[in-house]
């Protein structure tokens, strides 16, 4: 599996796995367009119009029905709240499942500048969603932490 891009952790709190430092130095990728995130009840059937670029996740529990996608793809009229828009930025991956601190890493920064965030992750890597207003701060964030941040093309 392909390492992900990391440089060596310049903050003596950074996690490790196997001795080496894996929370600092992540690129990070900015996709183009917003993504909202829809809570609907816990036996809602799987949303239909949840589709499109750059990520679609549905996630059930118990009790609700989470749906990240799109905004664009997000009907005027639903049973239920949702937040966003947001800004999606997508670790460089894929990721290996066994490295440590990667989140940790990411939030830390955005959590000392009072940036909210909505985490998740996929198989091969994970994402942070941000609140569009709060892109510019966010990527100054992590840059000053020592991540990188690249804009993607539409």
């Amino acid at each position: 599996m392909p390492q992900p891009r990391l440089r060596p952790a310049r903050d003596p709190r950074a996690a490790t796995h196997g001795g080496g430092p894996v929370s600092a130095g992540v690129l990070l990728h900015e996709h183009p367009g917003a993504v909202s995130v829809v809570r609907l009840p816990a036996d809602a059937p799987d949303p239909t119009w949840a589709r499109g670029e750059p990520l679609v996740c549905v996630a059930r529990s118990a009790e609700e029905l989470s749906v990240v996608c799109p905004a664009v793809a997000v009907p005027e009229v639903l049973p239920g709240p949702v937040q966003g828009p947001y800004a999606a930025f997508e670790v460089a991956g894929p990721l290996d499942s066994a490295l440590t601190g990667v989140l940790a890493g990411l939030l830390r920064p955005l959590a000392d500048g009072g940036i909210s965030v909505f985490a998740l992750s996929t198989f091969d890597t994970d994402w942070v969603l941000v609140p569009t207003g709060s892109t510019a701060p966010a990527t100054a964030a992590w840059r000053a932490a020592g991540h990188e941040v690249e804009v993607l093309a539409v």
